[in-house]
């Protein structure tokens, strides 16, 4: 099951593992994304780091990770083709997977369903 950030992340936990992503919200305040930063594997990030940077043709978004844990992949195809964020943001075009530190990092650090998630974007 996905969670989701206030700051229009989702993160979707698999044991340890977890893959990390855009909301289509975010996307779609975003606009045409035309690059993506990336961090490498290994890199570690603790909650609220960032750990990827998008760029549309509106601004430039620095994406925080909801959780803490260590870069296992990047979603590489994002580099070349950053307009994937557009088409599928809560999908195939997640940014990165982590090691997840803690497994109950997810329900500590105020993640919601999203249903809770959608409520909150009315309130914004």
């Amino acid at each position: 099951m996905k969670k989701y950030s206030k700051d229009h992340q989702w993160v979707q936990e698999d044991g340890e593992t977890a893959r990390i992503g855009i909301t289509d919200y975010a996307a779609e305040q975003l606009g045409d994304i035309v690059f993506v930063e990336l961090p490498s594997v290994g890199d570690k990030f603790l909650v609220g780091d960032a750990m990827a940077q998008v760029e549309s043709v509106k601004s430039t978004s620095e994406i925080y990770t909801p959780i803490s844990g260590t870069v296992l992949a990047m979603k590489e195809e994002l580099i070349d083709t950053p307009e994937l964020l557009n088409g599928d943001p809560e999908g195939e075009a997640w940014i990165i997977e982590l090691r997840v530190e803690t497994t109950l990092e997810l329900e500590l650090n105020h993640l919601m369903s999203k249903e809770e998630y959608l409520a909150s974007l009315s309130s914004e």
